[in-house]
């Protein structure tokens, strides 16, 4: 499986600080926001990520991560010139998934939680056709919201319902097949102009091929896409950071723990990809293809995973 991390859109609900950043480059505490997520995949044993930016923040995502040889994986870049939905970033990776299956992850969505690990490391193994994870929450009609059967499999899947038939939130992590890359190309635009996400998961319900894994009470979940939000994930981070004297959220960390490199590397200028010649996702020369997942936190207080448990 190969992951995909969506950091486009024009996140209008955090202007005027979007005006002059992407959103995904926001701090989160003492991190930049797309270091949760790319943690969060390292730790789950993807190590061929694609980042998805707008044009005007490309370069800046490069500075950032380069080509991810310093944790000992491979990213790689592409660009949405316009927000055309969620399911429009399946296109611009279809060079980049090739024939296998995938994992998006949403750039603003921060996961936490004891059980988390074991999951979604769980629902990666059982993986068919498409994957969702849910939370509930107490303000279903603010998200995409699902109802399942007594096996876990989607039966209805409605975007901000007025009427919530669950309190079960669809969260900003998705596995799919290759089948999704197709789907997403016959996709028709919503009457925003967008392929939606919620149509590309509405077809694998039809075809009874969608499961639903709920995170659980214990798993804390921000979308960090206002202004409040934001401010909670922060001072979230911040309170289980001090309380474990390690970081949260950390690539570097994630990729110690799982073997891929022998020691954190110093903060500083990432290795840049090599120059491209045209936009779009391009190969990078990736490190020797690393093991998977190797080694566990060290002891308490010493090494915090971003899946690793809060403490109340």
């Amino acid at each position: 499986m190969r992951g995909i991390i969506l950091a486009g859109g024009s996140a209008t609900r955090l202007r005027p600080l979007t005006l002059v950043s992407s959103k995904q480059l926001l701090p989160v505490y003492d991190k930049p926001m797309i270091y949760y997520p790319l943690s969060l995949l390292i730790e789950l044993g993807l190590r061929e990520i694609l980042v998805i930016a707008a044009p005007e923040h490309r370069d800046s995502y490069e500075r950032l991560l380069g080509d991810g040889s310093q944790y000992g994986i491979r990213l790689e870049y592409a660009v949405q010139d316009l927000p055309r939905g969620l399911a429009h970033a399946l296109l611009l990776a279809r060079p980049f998934v090739d024939d296998g299956p995938m994992c998006l992850a949403l750039g603003d969505n921060l996961f936490h939680g004891p059980k988390l690990p074991t999951r979604l490391r769980d629902a990666l193994l059982r993986h068919q056709g498409c994957t969702l994870f849910s939370r509930k929450v107490a303000n279903p009609e603010r998200y995409g919201v699902a109802t399942v059967d007594a096996r876990g499999r989607i039966t209805h899947l409605v975007e901000k319902p007025e009427r919530p038939r669950s309190s079960l939130a669809v969260t900003g992590l998705y596995f799919y097949d290759n089948d999704a890359l197709d789907k997403a190309a016959g996709l028709t635009p919503s009457h925003r102009g967008e392929l939606e996400i919620t149509d590309l998961n509405r077809s694998y319900v039809r075809e009874g091929r969608a499961t639903l894994v709920e995170l659980g009470d214990d798993t804390t979940w921000f979308d960090t896409g206002t202004p409040d939000s934001l401010l909670d994930a922060a001072q979230y981070i911040r309170m289980q950071q001090q309380l474990r004297a390690a970081p949260v959220g950390s690539p570097a960390e994630s990729a110690l723990r799982a073997g891929l490199i022998d020691r954190v590397p110093p903060e500083g200028p990432a290795p840049r990809p090599p120059e491209r010649s045209a936009p779009g996702p391009h190969p990078v020369a990736a490190p020797a293809r690393p093991a998977g997942p190797s080694g566990r936190a060290g002891p308490a207080g010493h090494r915090h995973s971003l899946l690793a448990e809060p403490q109340p």
